[in-house]
């Protein structure tokens, strides 16, 4: 009876023991002991010990395929979560003997573990051939999928986590890869939504008027690809239906107008935009989704909705756009008639009221497209493989040198210019530019924190380019080196005929230019610019 009596003692005072606390005695987590702990020590406990790892820091070595692969697990998204670890001891049955261990819960993003992954091992084993279906003309045809051989993000991340802590290299697998989107579910969407979709046009209903989606828009804006997993989604793209019916929508749609800038007695001033009126068609695509799919109403009522203009006046207003920053002028020859002439007029007319949003970069061949006949450009002469002959749109490029001045004195970023290869005289030396269509442009960058709006203007015998914005420099002068290096013309005889233009010769030279930008009194930077010019033939249209 008295040993009976110390026994039952013993096991109360244990059952006590192994009690105590939150975490019951004998667990252990990554080595630490936490038994007896409250879950806020056994927390602790379990980071300090993280801590103190230099596993949980260090780079993972992953296997694939025999290529590998070193990620931070901070990259990754890999960690422990200790919450969930204290949870799991806690949770167990206590020991009385001996211990019992518990893993720690580790957690880790798939998503950007398989971009991480992909990206370091490259493509392994076989793709997975999407399923899809494809129209040709108004027929769908089935293209069926194929399984492939890949990485498979979840049981990456399954054996990342179970290898994570065991100090060697973590072995990924390949699995077997399979479409979501089964060969008989293709088959099925074809004969349930592609083949239903392009039987009969649909028919858009709203205020403004009827608009016809024939088969043929259907078959183009039907989307029926599969997603990085194989799965088909059929849905109706929005933007492709635009493109496709947009003829028919000018019926009933009306474009927003923009707000903008327009000069009036020689000052820039802001006319505000109009509203427009469209059709929102990517609300109305699951409408048009189910009445393509449908042999009986094929027809959406639909409300014309307000188009805000992009760009409102309040936006303009913002711009800063309030003083004349700079402007430039040359001189031409020929007056108003000539067709050299009537090319750089035709030019400024086109860039006039040009608008460059900050940090926005301006192309001349860009913004006026190609400068041919159709555009209203004549012929005119122009260098060519270092001859002058005449050639469309001849004469632009002392606009192009007009403009590139008057940002070059406002202070703008150049991006890129090419002087001309001979030196004329109604140019600054170094600081001009040539231009043609479509190998050599001309480009500047708004660098300010302002826009910068262009206006241009002419005479019978000079072009003028003016930049409106706020000033960031006070001034931007030029100075220019001694010429050197100095070479004379030669004397070249060509065939008499129209390609034949006779020139007097220039010399050639090199030539320094130094922009200057000046601010609070004093040059805060310097901008050197070096051209080498050859020497103009002499040439003379004759016999050969």
């Amino acid at each position: 009876m008295i040993i009976g009596g110390i026994i039952a003692v013993t096991l109360a005072a244990g059952t006590f023991y192994v009690f105590r606390g939150d975490i019951p005695y004998g667990t252990t987590v990554l080595g630490a002991d936490l038994g007896g702990l409250s879950r806020t020590e056994a927390a602790d406990t379990i980071r300090t010990r993280l801590a103190a790892d230099a596993r949980t820091t260090a780079a993972v070595d992953i296997q694939v395929e025999g290529r590998g692969a070193t990620l931070r697990p901070a990259d990754i998204g890999l960690a422990v979560d200790v919450d969930a670890t204290v949870a799991g001891a806690a949770a167990g049955s206590p020991k009385l003997f001996g211990e019992r261990v518990v893993a720690p819960v580790v957690t880790v993003d798939a998503e950007r573990l398989d971009t991480a992954l992909t990206e370091a091992v490259g493509t392994v084993g076989t793709p997975m051939k999407a399923p899809a279906i494809t129209f040709t003309g108004l027929t769908p045809k089935a293209v069926h999928p194929e399984a492939g051989r890949g990485l498979d993000p979840r049981r990456t991340a399954d054996t990342v986590k179970a290898g994570w802590l065991s100090g060697g290299p973590v072995i990924v697998p390949l699995v077997e890869t399979h479409a979501a989107t089964t060969a008989a579910e293709v088959d099925q969407l074809v004969k349930t939504v592609a083949e239903p979709a392009v039987a009969a046009p649909l028919t858009i209903r709203s205020g403004a008027g009827t608009v016809t989606v024939p088969p043929a828009a259907i078959a183009k804006s039907l989307v029926l690809t599969a997603d990085k997993t194989g799965l088909i989604t059929p849905r109706i793209d929005a933007g492709k239906l635009r493109t496709a019916i947009a003829g028919r929508l000018a019926k009933v749609e009306t474009a927003a107008t923009d707000a903008k800038f327009t000069f009036s007695a020689g000052k820039p001033k802001i006319v505000e935009g109009k509203d427009g009126k469209g059709l929102d068609l990517a609300a109305l695509a699951p409408s048009l989704l189910t009445a393509a799919q449908s042999g009986d109403s094929r027809t959406i009522d639909a409300t014309l909705t307000t188009a805000a203009p992009a760009l409102g006046a309040a936006e303009l207003e913002k711009l800063g756009v309030q003083e004349k920053v700079s402007t430039f002028t040359t001189k031409f020859p020929g007056g108003l008639s000539s067709p050299r002439s009537q090319n750089i007029v035709t030019a400024a007319k086109h860039v006039r009221g040009a608008l460059v949003l900050p940090g926005k970069t301006f192309s001349l061949n860009k913004f006026t497209g190609e400068r041919g006949y159709a555009q209203g450009y004549k012929d005119a002469p122009v260098i060519v493989g270092g001859h002058l002959t005449p050639g469309v749109g001849g004469g632009v490029s002392q606009f192009t040198t007009t403009l590139f001045n008057a940002t070059y004195y406002a202070g703008l970023k150049d991006v890129e210019h090419k002087p001309h290869s001979y030196y004329f005289d109604r140019y600054p030396s170094v600081i001009e530019s040539t231009i043609f269509w479509p190998d050599l442009d001309f480009k500047f960058k708004n660098d300010s924190p302002h826009g910068v709006l262009i206006d241009t203007a002419w005479t019978s015998s000079t072009i003028t380019v003016s930049v409106w914005s706020t000033k960031v420099w006070d001034e931007v002068t030029t100075e220019w080196s001694k010429r050197r290096d100095i070479t004379s013309p030669s004397t070249v005889t060509k065939p008499a005929g129209p390609s034949c233009i006779s020139t007097s010769g220039l010399n050639g030279f090199t030539q320094d230019a130094w922009r200057l930008f000046h601010k609070d009194g004093k040059v805060e930077k310097r901008e050197k610019f070096t051209w080498k010019y050859d020497p103009e033939p002499r040439f003379v249209c004759g016999a050969p």
